[in-house]
């Protein structure tokens, strides 16, 4: 009797693990965890039927780019993913690498530089005061209701030597980020529509690390290889499926709340006009006209 399709692709993806050439990239990887390293890999394509019609290459080396971070790749605990995505210019179905916030949260307590860093969903009556120049207010003390949905998402981060970043995002900044960069959020499928406020955490994360902390060489290669095909872990090449500049967009999308705050403090002289039209906000073309005729 002959294998189904899906048995038949598992057993090609599990020969493919146990050719020499891989047996020995993973054990130079993961020395003595090579077997339980196999094991992990075939776990996660067999809970995914889109993952087993990836390219082979493309799920092993996704899983050397985890492993390289020393992160596990269990679904269940939010670090890191491998991702089924479609590539569009070749037709064929490759694993996505796909850091989860607690991934970055790890990375960022290994460089030892971190006193503090928090993710979390923020409720309705939680926010106090949105003021992107002097810093937030929230009453963390509220509790949501059983149902309630978050109104945005908020990432926090001191350092050994005082200094502090944060990050607040509203659920729409967060849909609109990732609606532009995420073809999973765009088809309302995999991790998105599956782990709707963890990648919302990550993406807060993300942007905040990104733009603001200092980046250990281990953090660097975890935001470059994020959301992308790895073809070569050690070299570092690096496809991006939904980003097809490979560019990391940091700018803030302004929306009537916080372009109301901009021309407020542009005109008291709290904050520079040019400095503002130069920074990390994504204007659209009339905000950017009525900011330049301040």
């Amino acid at each position: 009797m002959s294998n189904s399709p899906a048995v038949q692709k598992a057993i090609n993806i599990k020969a493919f693990l146990q050719l020499p050439a891989t047996q020995k990239k993973i054990q130079e990887l993961v020395d003595k965890n090579s077997a339980s390293f196999a094991t992990s890999i075939m776990q996660i394509v067999n809970s995914n039927p889109m993952l087993l019609n990836a390219e082979p290459m493309s799920i092993f080396n996704a899983a050397c780019m985890a492993a390289t971070l020393n992160l596990p790749i269990n679904n269940n605990l939010g670090f890191a993913y491998l991702v089924p995505y479609k590539n569009s210019k070749t037709g064929h179905v490759e694993a996505q690498f796909q850091l989860g916030y607690k991934g970055f949260i790890q990375l960022a307590q290994r460089s030892g530089q971190f006193e503090r860093l928090v993710s979390l969903p923020v409720y309705k009556d939680q926010l106090i005061e949105k003021d992107l120049i002097n810093g937030f207010k929230f009453n963390w003390a509220i509790d949501p209701d059983e149902k309630e949905q978050p109104i945005g998402f908020y990432a926090y981060f001191k350092l050994i030597n005082g200094f502090t970043a944060e990050l607040y995002m509203s659920r729409e900044q967060i849909d609109k980020h990732a609606k532009r960069y995420s073809q999973s959020y765009r088809k309302n499928s995999g991790v998105w529509a599956d782990n709707y406020e963890q990648m919302a955490l990550k993406t807060v994360t993300k942007l905040l690390l990104s733009r603001q902390a200092p980046l250990s060489i281990e953090m660097q290669k975890a935001v470059l290889s994020d959301q992308s095909v790895i073809e070569n872990v050690t070299e570092e090449n690096f496809d991006y499926l939904d980003n097809q500049t490979g560019v990391l967009d940091l700018s803030m999308p302004v929306d009537d709340e916080l372009m109301k705050k901009i021309i407020d403090n542009i005109t008291t002289g709290e904050i520079e006009k040019a400095d503002v039209l130069n920074g990390k906000y994504e204007f659209t073309p009339e905000q950017r006209v009525i900011i330049e005729e301040l």
